[in-house]
């Protein structure tokens, strides 16, 4: 890596030949004309811009297609020297706006597409108590400024005469010395020699023009013999006008050299297998992520699916694999559905979607994920990961673990995955689950789902289509203004412990009341007996008996012990400290 300082009308000519160019990948120009005045008069001020990095084109790892930068006459079979990673917003505006002779193609604050060209007010720009507005302008592509629907030109420069006669310097040339001198000359004839015209000349050259064209930034260059997965982590960390750019974007890149459009095939595959409710929010990335890891398997050794492994992914690999991922994440899918996930706002971990399609994948061979003994064994696996809290950080050892000691463990009987050893779930958790942000709160409810839940006044069991018609949501059991009013200890009203899914209509009509009086006007809305109502009541693991008599305490103690039982069926794994001091003195009593 080296790191030096250009010229900025070297790097603006380098541009202009094609010798510096865009990764094909690269998104597009997305500058509005208020960043561009910015720059420029940051520029025109001697003032730093940043640094631009760039990759020696040639690459021994990564051999990018590439594309000039919009606006550039090169042609796209020119070959270029030099790949911009970082800094294409910033030489892509100063090449339109300081260079080219063509209309800048940039847009309003408010996103409204405009043409423009940007001028200097010689005046002003000499004026020490000028303001930047007043100092660069844009005008239109015919170069009038107009007011009353075009009726009344305010500002015309649509000619040299003009120009001169206003004292406005065009910027697309204070690049080029010589066409700036040509207008020099041009401008001090048209006034005759005057002497003050000499004088501001003189000053916008000394203190603008000159300036600007010394003008210098920082450039660091990559050379050819930097590896994938720096030139990947350069993009990860650099942010090219607001758009982070992921190792997607790379593999992207590094496909299309052999012509395979990877950004369409995904388009398609997202159209046809990812938009559906829980697998909305799988990303390219995600999708890249899980092929690697399956790839890795399947070629067996060392399984692993670090950044470096998916950008050294071969697309003889991707086309060989894709179609029967997808066809493995849609099992994941269905398997979620089963375990009453429904929607990717309820996915406890999106993560952990990654083994967990890459799983079923594997155990289509043979149709094993098909059979009932084998889906409960990686439903098992699964909720481990959510109750274990254990998908929330950098995920991709345990990924590779899991795909890995999973299959073995369904095919040859072995040692339990690590997900399931590392399970470990403290019963006083049930108290800090506040709020639906976290996997095992999100975990608990669909739990709660799954135990055939039926809604208070319908009556009907929440399967996929009572939860979407009848929008179902998480409530408050006993209400919280009837908490607040008997002072009950918020730490327990607010838990997951208190919660319970339960309908719009329904929850209309618990309103804050105590639950005996709420349970009185379910019965007569739904037109239920008692002896129904309270089968409702306890497919939610609620015990009907404490929640007419508002028992709170007992009640708190009673579903804190059906919800870590749940939790273990679910898990197959046993929760420990049931019935420690802690939790006797925080509930009251033991929950073993």
């Amino acid at each position: 890596m080296h790191t030096n300082d250009r010229k900025l009308v070297d790097l603006i000519k380098a541009v202009e030949s094609g010798a510096t160019q865009l990764p094909d990948f690269q998104r597009g120009w997305v500058w509005d004309d208020g960043r561009i005045k910015a720059l420029i008069l940051s520029v025109i001020h001697n003032y730093p811009v940043g640094a631009a990095m760039f990759l020696e084109y040639g690459n021994e790892s990564i051999h990018f297609k590439h594309k000039p930068i919009e606006g550039a006459p090169a042609n796209e079979t020119t070959e270029p020297d030099e790949l911009i990673l970082d800094g294409q917003q910033r030489l892509t505006s100063l090449y339109n706006a300081l260079y080219s002779k063509n209309p800048v193609h940039t847009k309003t604050d408010t996103g409204r597409k405009i043409d423009v060209f940007y001028y200097l007010n010689i005046e002003k720009a000499i004026d020490t108590e000028a303001e930047d507005e007043e100092i660069v302008i844009s005008v239109p592509a015919d170069k009038k400024i107009t007011s009353d629907f075009g009726r009344k030109v305010d500002l015309d420069l649509s000619t040299r005469e003009q120009e001169f006669k206003l004292k406005y310097f065009p910027l697309n040339i204070i690049l080029d010395p010589s066409e700036t001198q040509y207008w020099q000359f041009a401008y001090l004839k048209y006034y005759n020699g005057d002497t003050k015209v000499l004088d501001q000349i003189t000053a916008l050259l000394a203190k603008i023009i000159s300036p600007t064209q010394q003008y210098q930034m920082p450039v660091i260059l990559l050379e050819k013999t930097t590896p994938k997965e720096a030139v990947c982590q350069v993009f990860e960390n650099v942010n090219t006008g607001g758009i982070a750019l992921t190792v997607y974007e790379l593999v992207t890149a590094i496909f299309a050299m052999d012509d395979f459009r990877l950004r369409e095939d995904w388009e398609e595959r997202k159209n046809k297998y990812f938009s559906g409710d829980v697998l909305s929010q799988v990303s390219p990335t995600d999708f890249l992520t899980a092929l690697t890891l399956l790839s890795k398997f399947k070629l067996g050794g060392t399984v692993s699916c670090k950044k470096k492994d998916i950008l050294s992914l071969p697309l003889a690999e991707y086309r060989k694999y894709a179609d029967s991922l997808c066809i493995g994440f849609t099992i994941a899918e269905k398997i979620l559905t089963e375990e009453r996930i429904f929607s990717a706002y309820d996915l406890p971990y999106s993560t952990q979607l990654i083994p967990f399609s890459a799983i079923c994948t594997v155990l289509i061979d043979g149709n094993k994920i098909y059979t009932s003994t084998v889906r409960n064994m990686v439903k098992q696996w699964y909720w481990c990961g959510v109750f274990g809290e254990l998908y929330g950080g950098a995920n991709e050892t345990r990924y590779a673990n899991d795909i890995v000691q999973v299959v073995k463990w369904i095919n040859n009987n072995g040692d339990l995955p690590k997900t399931m050893t590392d399970f470990y779930f403290n019963p006083m958790r049930l108290l800090s689950l506040q709020t639906r942000q976290s996997a095992a709160y999100k975990g608990i409810m669909a739990l709660i789902l799954k135990n055939h839940a039926h809604d208070f006044i319908s009556g009907a069991e929440m399967d996929f289509a009572v939860y979407t018609s009848d929008k179902i949501d998480i409530h408050h059991i006993f209400p919280k203004n009837y908490c607040l009013l008997n002072n009950y200890d918020k730490q327990k009203w607010n838990s997951i412990i208190n919660k319970t899914p339960i309908s719009a209509k329904s929850n209309r009509e618990i309103g804050g009341h105590a639950p005996s009086v709420y349970l009185d006007k379910l019965q007569k809305k739904g037109s239920v007996s008692k002896i129904v109502l309270d089968e409702y009541v306890e497919s939610h693991l609620i015990n009907h008996d404490l929640l007419r008599a508002n028992d709170f305490n007992n009640f708190i103690v009673d579903r804190a012990k059906k919800l870590l039982r749940v939790i273990e069926a679910a898990t197959g794994r046993s929760i420990p400290g049931k019935d420690s001091e802690e939790i006797k003195k925080e509930f009251g009593a033991s929950l073993a």
